[in-house]
């Protein structure tokens, strides 16, 4: 028998033995979440589901909109009804686990977690090495594209340079017809920053190596030139792009009536295609990244979301929280073999990120979309989790938009993008 067997079948007595545990007096465990109703609707019914063989333990559901999520668990965590639980963008431990707003895993959380999750996820999921929470979805990023506009605008395949995909951007492009070739994104932090820093990526380049911004490199330098390129070409149209404060908007509007002939968007939208484009959603294909002149290879940005535990709680709901995540996340809570998170994400089209879950869902995961999601997962690139991560990811995106709306020239923006990340990330780390 393997390490991993054995560290799995020692994990799951362990976790029994945890969840076993009576409660002297009931508990409430309040889980914050920015989900929409459907899916409050599936998180609710796995709540209740819980609570069957676990009496006195009682997980109410609240959502917010997903611009409200932070403060509220920054203004709200520790206190009576409050958060106990938070889903939270993996951007923003850092932050979160230097001001003591979220609980360090107890052993065998930890311990299922770097065990049953990829090195790389596990790590996004810590701080100085301790596990902080639960992992669940994974979102990387692709090329879009409609594939019944590619055949109008005589294009064979999907393009695999920079060169290409700007050529490909200009014969999509059809102002008579108001089809933009490339549909950039703004008024949304990660839908502006994450595209970026996935052609980034594939040009060879970084947002933060060993903690220092690379916004001046050659390569990035190259990254804005590209989106300028496009921008004064007509290629791209800024107005277009517009997302709002729950990620939809004229970005995805457009994209979904064939008046954006490639976009760069995360897995997760599949459901929000299908629901606008119907039976037309079999003319929208993936593929990587296009590779920059200086880039060995396609590479996506990936980030990822977990729940954590307000270290404010009490040590009950605290106790309880952490009994009912490791339920959740575990491989007996859904169907077939699945955790429930994996099931709930499943759900929304959302890769799931615990190894049993992918193996579980093999089959659901070779769908023409989401197949190309998975075949970019294995060479794709952090985002940079570090202290400041979330003031720098909306630095960048006001310089990017600059680029957009003609406000700064792509060297303008570069430097002042640059400086700009050098101040808060040495104001963060102090």
């Amino acid at each position: 028998m393997t390490i991993r067997p054995l560290m799995g079948l020692f994990l799951g007595t362990a976790m029994a033995a945890f969840s076993s545990v009576a409660w002297a007096e009931d508990v409430t465990v309040s889980f914050l979440t920015h989900w929409p109703p459907e899916t409050v609707a599936k998180l609710e019914a796995a709540a209740a589901t819980y609570a069957k063989d676990h009496p006195g333990v009682k997980v109410e559901v609240r959502a917010v909109p997903f611009g409200d999520l932070l403060t509220t668990l920054r203004s709200q965590a520790g206190q009576a009804g409050g958060p106990t639980i938070t889903g939270i963008y993996d951007l923003w431990l850092p932050e979160l686990a230097r001001d003591k707003l979220v609980n360090a895993a107890p052993e065998a959380n930890s311990t299922d977690v770097t065990t049953n999750w990829p090195k790389g996820v596990a790590t996004a999921a810590s701080v100085g090495g301790t596990v902080y929470g639960y992992p669940n979805e994974i979102d990387v990023y692709a090329l879009n594209y409609n594939k019944k506009l590619f055949e109008e605008a005589g294009i064979k395949e999907a393009p695999k340079t920079w060169d290409e995909f700007y050529a490909a951007a200009e014969k999509l492009t059809n102002k008579d017809k108001g089809q933009q070739g490339f549909g950039m994104i703004n008024s949304w932090a990660a839908g502006v920053v994450h595209p970026f820093a996935s052609l980034l990526a594939s040009n060879g380049g970084a947002l933060v190596v060993d903690g220092k911004p690379q916004l001046d490199s050659d390569n990035a330098k190259a990254t804005f030139d590209l989106y300028e390129k496009l921008i004064k070409s007509g290629a791209s149209v800024a107005t277009m792009g517009t997302a709002d404060a729950n990620t939809t908007g004229p970005f995805l509007d457009n994209f979904v009536s064939g008046k954006t002939g490639m976009i760069i968007m995360a897995n997760w939208w599949e459901s929000a295609l299908k629901a606008g484009m119907g039976d037309r959603f079999a003319d929208i294909a993936t593929a990587p990244i296009p590779v920059g002149p200086k880039g060995d290879g396609p590479h996506s940005i990936s980030y990822s979301w977990m729940t954590v535990v307000s270290d404010g709680a009490s040590d009950a709901e605290k106790k309880a929280a952490w009994d009912f995540l490791a339920w959740f996340n575990g491989p007996t809570s859904g169907e077939n073999g699945a955790s429930a998170m994996g099931d709930l994400l499943q759900s929304m089209g959302i890769l799931p990120s615990r190894t049993s879950d992918v193996a579980a869902f093999a089959e659901r995961l070779k769908t023409p979309f989401l197949a190309g999601y998975v075949d970019v997962l294995s060479e794709a690139r952090p985002f940079p989790t570090v202290l400041g991560g979330q003031e720098f990811t909306e630095s960048l995106q006001g310089h990017i938009e600059a680029v957009q709306f003609g406000k700064e020239t792509a060297a303008e923006a570069a430097a002042a993008a640059q400086a700009d990340a050098v101040a808060i990330l040495e104001k963060a780390s102090q």
